[in-house]
This record gives C-alpha cells, sequence and structure tokens, in this order.
C-alpha cells in the first residue's frame, strides 16, 4: 500500500525516480567504499603489529 503510494508521487514528479535511483547508487557506492577501507587498513594494521613484533624480538636478541 505504502510503496504503491510512493510510486504514484514518484510517476507525477518528472525525473524523481531518476534521483531516486542515483541516491541509491551513491549509498551503495559509499557502503562498498567504507567496507573495502576498513578492509584494507585492517590489513594493514595486522601487517605493522607483525613487523613491530619480529623487530621488537629482534632487539632483545
Amino acid at each position: 500500500m505504502l510503496l504503491k503510494f510512493l510510486i504514484k508521487i514518484f510517476s507525477s514528479q518528472k525525473g524523481a525516480m531518476d534521483k531516486v535511483i542515483v541516491t541509491l547508487l551513491f549509498i551503495v557506492i559509499g557502503v562498498a567504499a567504507l567496507v573495502g577501507m576498513y578492509d584494507w587498513a585492517g590489513g594493514k594494521k595486522t601487517d605493522l603489529l607483525n613487523k613491530a613484533n619480529t623487530e621488537y624480538s629482534n632487539a632483545i636478541k
């Protein structure tokens, strides 16, 4: 019922559906960018910790 109402409103306004589609596309791209950045940063953190532990172990020897 709500979906039919929204479709009726959007179809009566010229270009409204295009704006909704573009907005949803930007949201999907933004979420994908955040997830990618989070994974990339997590990998860099692990690498940094491993290098720090190796250097610490070598300094103690």
